[in-house]
């Protein structure tokens, strides 16, 4: 963004930094979709930058007839794929910026998926409502409190459903943003949890991303009473030669960029 006067790994109060993203997504939707919507597709479903897709992944299982729920949809290109392959689903983004660059995305794909604008950390939804529930980057990273999103989708999954999210490789936030050669190099403790910001002139907060250890990934899954199924660090492929911020086919050769949580409500006792 323009306005962007200063940038660094500093301490924020947990509201500032957890309001944020709203503003932030709802003014870059339409560059984010213009740079990224080829990769993305309009009805695509990738994991992250490394373009590991559902259909190769098979991560939420077999979703005809099931109730899905994305949430930190951003234009619901996962949900509009999973339409097509039987699934009931329901997208959800705080971002009406995001949610709004859809509506394009269901013209030409021929597919409308329902949309609701809503924090990933409280969701208007009944209990035991969705069989799946899942996030492609979306949410977790942007609040300081991502414990609250394991809770909420483990609520309103019903017992046996698949909670499954994607985020940023924990051993990523020791490295430099840079997707050549020279983002092979430490620059901070893997165990510096401060997010990275981004403020104004005014010193207002304007972006925060939020870092979580592996371990820490780990006690937040299951402070929810959720169960860990898999852990994916899907490899950087040959066919792909996309740049999207810190990852890119250099680096990506060396060292994981994403990793993806497959986790459970536990099924109820017979």
């Amino acid at each position: 963004m323009s306005d962007v006067d200063s940038v660094g790994y500093q301490h924020v109060p947990d509201a500032e930094g957890g309001a944020a993203g709203r503003t932030w997504w709802d003014a870059n939707a339409v560059e984010y979709l213009d740079e990224h919507g080829a990769f993305l597709g309009g009805a695509g479903f990738r994991w992250g930058p490394e373009g590991l897709t559902e259909a190769e992944a098979g991560l939420l299982g077999d979703v005809a007839g099931k109730r899905v729920l994305e949430v930190g949809a951003g234009a619901a290109q996962c949900s509009r794929w999973l339409a097509g392959r039987g699934a009931d689903v329901v997208a959800t983004d705080v971002s009406h910026g995001m949610l709004a660059g859809g509506a394009a995305l269901d013209a030409a794909a021929g597919v409308r998926v329902p949309v609701v604008q809503a924090d990933a950390r409280d969701l208007p939804f009944a209990h035991e409502s969705f069989d799946v529930v899942f996030t492609s980057f979306g949410a977790i990273p942007f609040v300081p409190d991502g414990v609250r999103v394991h809770a909420e989708a483990a609520r309103v999954l019903r017992p046996g459903g698949r909670w499954v999210f994607s985020v940023t490789h924990p051993l990523r936030w020791a490295f430099p943003d840079d997707p050549s050669l020279r983002g092979l190099t430490a620059t901070r403790s893997y165990f510096d949890r401060r997010p990275y910001v981004e403020r104004d002139a005014a010193g207002r907060v304007l972006y925060a991303e939020y870092h979580r250890t592996l371990g820490d990934h780990v006690r937040e899954v299951v402070a929810a009473g959720l169960r860990i199924l898999d852990v994916v660090e899907p490899e950087w492929p040959s066919w792909n030669d996309e740049v999207w911020g810190g990852w890119g086919p250099e680096r990506g050769a060396y060292l994981p960029g994403t990793a993806i949580f497959v986790t459970e409500r536990p099924p109820l006792a017979r």
